[in-house]
């Protein structure tokens, strides 16, 4: 591949075959080498020219390679650094990358290794010289707020935060998976008059369904096996203060009676108690599933749905959120830089862009996912266009996985309502559906292939006959 103009390359290395390697790799390129012994010459040659790329002997007997590496990224952090080295182990790759090596290669030194890698390095020099659409480095956003955008949509969430945070009305956030729903709930006990008290968040998708009562509602000693103690639950935890049920949709009827209870009375008992205990807590409630819907399947208690739903804050997806991409991704770049330990990098306009055009149907987490894998991908460099196209077809496994899970928990949940009002046998009916599909999709994909499929579905060409025959496939 031609550079489309000379390229300058330091070559700081005192032994001849590396100068010898790296020039048979550019013979009648168009990329320009400078050899120099030692970090002296280096400093006189970066003193009278700008170079696109240095080749940093870090083995040298006369050359104290990591220190004047480590000075070097320090000058120059956008400059690529070549390590190379004949010391074995990993050591001095570790070293070379943590002192701030673009890349490291241990000798001997192949021509077409060293060309792949200067070019690489040569592209991303280049980079810094793009217009950008976010520099980190020169901006400076408010980052006290959690909640970031200024779409009409998101306007609208705001005010919602600002009429609901002040009273103590229970809350219902509404949203799909992965735009925000916890920052909103945060968002509202900030703005409220218990900030002052915990924050307390439970995530009823996360805990077993066997253990989510005494989570919630604690326990007494000996109320069951292994209760060898009296456990406080987050009810008792957030008296006086904010509860936060995520996923709330999630919890079987029997808690959801009892939650109910706890939202009308303000009273409860401890798993195996007898004392009625009384609290006052401000209950902020999420889901993304649809609670209607599941009224209807007889999976959600209706009583509960408009208990929870005296106010709800619907959150929108980020396909809604028109022109929020930009501020989302800024502010992502400047807080997990900062997380991450690594210095602030840049975004070019054709990436930004690329990812406004994004399907995205992780919404805001998965932007947030996105750019973190940039950050620590770009080296350092400006993230460009290219790289966002990578990340996105690395992620772009089809529909959101969460969608797909949820779809089938609805309708084995249909088969459960259907089973218990004197149908049975949903065990059976689960299986052979989900057989039926799987053996279908099998011989599908293997074009009507006996021996191939039976391979995939680990069965046998017989065992697979029948279960052709039995769905009639």
């Amino acid at each position: 591949m031609a550079l489309s103009h000379v390229s300058s390359v330091l070559v700081v290395d005192a032994d001849p075959e590396t100068v010898r390697v790296t020039r048979d790799a550019f013979e009648a390129s168009d990329v320009r080498l400078f050899p120099v012994l030692d970090a002296e010459a280096a400093e006189a040659e970066l003193g009278q020219r700008s170079f696109d790329a240095v080749i940093c002997d870090l083995s040298g007997e006369f050359f104290a390679g990591f220190d004047w590496l480590k000075t070097l990224h320090r000058s120059r952090p956008l400059l690529p650094v070549i390590g190379v080295s004949s010391a074995t182990g990993s050591r001095s790759a570790i070293e070379a990358v943590k002192a701030g090596a673009f890349d490291f290669l241990a000798k001997p030194l192949f021509p077409g290794e060293i060309c792949r890698v200067v070019r690489e390095a040569i592209d991303c020099s280049r980079k810094g010289s793009e217009t950008v659409a976010i520099d980190p480095r020169n901006e400076h956003a408010e980052e006290t707020d959690t909640l970031v955008g200024n779409s009409r949509a998101m306007i609208d969430v705001y005010k919602a935060l600002g009429r609901l945070s002040p009273t103590p009305v229970t809350v219902l956030i509404r949203g799909e998976t992965g735009s925000g729903k916890e920052l909103v709930a945060r968002a509202l006990y900030q703005h409220g008059h218990r900030a002052h008290r915990p924050f307390i968040t439970v995530n009823c998708a996360a805990i077993p369904e066997n253990l989510l009562e005494s989570e919630l509602f604690g326990h007494e000693k000996g109320s069951f096996t292994g209760a060898t103690a009296m456990r406080i639950g987050k009810f008792e935890q957030a008296n006086n203060a904010t509860l936060f049920l995520d996923e709330i949709g999630d919890l079987n009827f029997a808690l959801q009676a009892k939650l109910l209870r706890v939202l009308q009375e303000k009273r409860f008992h401890r798993v195996g108690g007898n004392e009625e205990i009384t609290v006052d807590a401000r209950i902020i409630a999420a889901t993304h599933r649809p609670l209607e819907r599941m009224i209807g399947d007889g999976l959600f208690r209706e009583d509960l749905f408009y208990r929870l739903n005296v106010a709800t804050i619907k959150l929108p997806p980020l396909r809604d959120r028109t022109g929020d991409v930009p501020l989302l991704t800024h502010f992502f770049l400047k807080r997990l830089s900062r997380e991450l330990g690594l210095a602030p990098v840049s975004m070019s306009r054709a990436a930004l862009s690329r990812l406004e055009s994004a399907r995205l149907p992780g919404n805001v987490r998965q932007l947030q996912n996105l750019v973190r894998k940039a950050l620590l991908r770009s080296r350092g460099y400006p993230i460009d266009r290219v790289l966002v196209e990578e990340l996105l077809e690395e992620t772009d496994g089809g529909e959101d996985p969460s969608r797909e899970t949820d779809a089938l928990r609805q309708w084995i949940a249909r088969l459960l309502v259907e089973a218990a009002a004197g149908g049975g046998q949903a065990h059976r009916l689960a299986i052979e559906k989900l057989e039926s599909i799987l053996v279908s999709e099998a011989m599908a994909r293997s074009g009507g292939n006996l021996s191939r499929a039976s391979e995939w579905l680990g069965l046998s060409r017989l065992t697979l006959r029948e279960k052709v025959k039995k769905y009639r496939l």
